[in-house]
Parts: structure tokens; sequence; C-alpha cells
């Protein structure tokens, strides 16, 4: 199918009328503004005027999609709860709603063949206006001696209460001079503040605090909280206390390898 012209929003109203009330923030984006900003081997394969949408959760997503998801649906093991909650909003939404239209849909916990990540979500979420991706380059005088300090995304509502879940490429549609790219918020403008920020994801990211690098509208639930806090590998377990999943569908034991993967995404 050729690829058309279609208005921005005849995507995100229908988009965003299915997602927004289970907790889901959409914002669009061209396919060229992401690629502009990669080297050649992480581009998506399609042309600049392409439509895109990334998609983040925020912290209304636990209690509106996913504690409903696991009452009503259950989950398929082994994969990850929380992800097979969004993928399941996801492609009902874009089935629902764009039937006739081809989408890639791209999850942040996806690769490829080669290892690499289906699409760089903190980019994504970036070029989009979304959230200000806060990287090492953009601290003058840098205090840490050559170190590698991994970049984070705030929110200008959320601060760091938020994630960032899906891509999705709409193969067939095109958007022109209608979609300006909007200068991400810059939450943190201050050297002092972006130091904090970096130092406190890269050095404690386990006690919250750099979440908290803006006063955030809204944070986790104490719910939402236990369940990052808690180690992938014993979330089943943790599911089962609250009621959530029945005895048959807690996994076993995983191996010391995979309990040793504490660090999920949320």
């Amino acid at each position: 199918m050729a690829a058309s012209p279609a208005s921005v929003e005849s995507v995100i109203r229908p988009l965003g009328s299915c997602l927004t009330k289970l907790g889901f923030e959409v914002y669009p984006l061209k396919v060229g503004w992401y690629n502009s900003v990669l080297p050649p081997s992480l581009h998506l394969p399609y042309p600049d005027d392409t439509l895109a949408v990334v998609v983040l959760s925020t912290p209304a997503m636990f209690e509106r999609a996913f504690l409903p998801f696991l009452e009503q649906r259950g989950i398929q093991k082994p994969c990850d709860p929380v992800d097979q909650c969004v993928r399941d909003c996801v492609s009902t939404a874009v089935s629902q709603c764009f039937s006739e239209l081809k989408v890639d849909v791209r999850y942040d916990y996806e690769l490829l063949p080669s290892r690499k990540p289906k699409f760089l979500a903190q980019t994504a979420a970036h070029v989009s206006g979304a959230a200000f991706y806060y990287q090492q380059s953009d601290v003058t005088d840098q205090p840490w001696a050559g170190k590698k300090m991994f970049g984070v995304c705030i929110h200008p509502s959320f601060g760091g209460w938020f994630a960032i879940r899906a891509l999705l490429v709409f193969e067939d549609v095109t958007v022109g001079s209608e979609l300006v790219q909007p200068a991400p918020p810059d939450c943190v403008p201050s050297r002092e503040d972006r130091i904090k920020l970096l130092e406190a994801f890269n050095f404690r990211w386990q006690d919250w605090s750099y979440r908290d690098v803006v006063p955030p509208a809204q944070t986790y639930s104490e719910r939402q909280k236990e369940y990052f806090s808690t180690a992938p590998a014993l979330r089943l377990a943790l599911l089962r206390t609250w009621g959530l999943l029945p005895e048959e569908e807690v996994q076993p034991d995983l191996s010391p390898d995979e309990q040793s993967q504490a660090n999920g995404h949320g």
C-alpha cells in the first residue's frame, strides 16, 4: 500500500480515547526526527515523514489497567505481567482504531535478532517532546572524571514517575508541515541539578529519589512501589499474596541467574 497523507489528529484522537483512560499518554513524532539523532545502524526503516507515536505509562496505569488486567485476564507464563498488560492494552487499541492500517508496534522490552533494542525509548520520548532525556553530555565541566553515566528521561508533570512503553509506526501514513517538532520541556535546567539527577539515577536508583527531581503531579501508589521494588523473579509470588493470581499461575523457583535480575523496569 502506498503511503498516504493523513491528519495527525485522525490518529491521536482515537488512540488517545482508548489509552488515556487506562493511564497512558500518546505523543506523535516523525520517523525523521528520531533517525536524525541516531547512527544509521539504529534507524527505523521508514521514510522521514512517516507518522509514529510514542506511548508512555503514567502512575495511574497500575490501578487503571494493570490490576484490572490481572483480575480479568490473568497472565501467560513466563512473560512479565506488566509487559503483558501493556501489550494487551496497546494491541487492543490498535485493532479497534486502525484495523485498516499497517502499524509496526515496538515494545520497550523487545530486541532485534542483533540483540539491539527495537527502538530507543528515551530518544523517542525526547524527540516527540514528551520528556527531556538528560544525558552526560548535557552537563558542562563534568565531575565524573571520564566515568560513564547513564541518562534518564524526566517528564514535566510526573518527574521520573512514568515509563516509556511502546512506539507505534504507522507504515502507510505520512504527515507534512502540520506536525512541527516540539522541544521537550527542560525541567532540570541547572548544571547542579543535572548532576544531582544523574548521580541519583546512576548510584542510588533503588531509593526512588531521582524520580522526585521535579515536584510530581502524581507518584506511584504504595502498592505500585512495592511491586516495582520487588525483584522480577519474586513478583508473581507477590501478586499471589495480593490475591491477584491463583496458586497454579505462580512460576516455579527460577535459577540464581534469573533471580539476580533485580532491576526491572517501572
